[in-house]
């Protein structure tokens, strides 16, 4: 077994979630989960089957992201692993929904930070490990740190 590390390709003022699911309809189900929480929304999700035609399924509503997406999941090619890729809206508005849709099984990330995967590849093909989200720790928050926070989070709309 060979170990590997690969780099997520995230545009400029994107987001990803990259998780593990079990079943074809997947692109389909995902594409439905996220135009009817969040319309607005434009992205790309890529599904890497695990078995028959083994293909790489695509859906979205933005050819770039679409794009994106794919590359990504051809460069993970790892199976039952699919990755969305957005822009004009985050992760935590679409993630419990996609969290909810039956054939999704774990959730690895959902960022717009730099993201390694940790990829296993054996004889029978590939699967994911782990990854390294954005950078390690450089400190404890302090007053002035919970106060920036606060203040973003109301910025951007998440607190009043």
């Amino acid at each position: 077994m060979e170990l590997k590390s690969i780099r997520l390709d995230i545009p400029e003022n994107a987001n990803i979630i990259l998780g593990q699911s079990h079943f074809i309809k997947t692109v389909e189900d995902i594409y439905e989960a996220i135009v009817t929480t969040a319309p607005q929304m434009k992205f790309g999700v890529a599904f890497n089957e695990a078995s028959g035609a083994c293909l790489t399924r695509v859906e979205g509503n933005d050819d770039a992201l679409k794009a994106s997406a794919t590359q990504n999941a051809q460069a993970l090619a790892a199976g039952h692993t699919f990755i969305i890729v957005m822009r004009e809206g985050f992760p935590i508005n679409i993630l419990g929904r996609i969290k909810d849709v039956p054939e999704v099984v774990n959730i690895f990330c959902a960022t717009a930070n730099p993201v390694e995967v940790i990829v296993a590849e054996s004889e029978q093909g590939r699967g994911i490990l782990g990854v390294i989200d954005g950078s390690s720790p450089k400190g404890v928050e302090d007053a002035a740190g919970v106060e920036w926070r606060h203040s973003l989070l109301r910025k951007i709309g998440y607190k009043r």
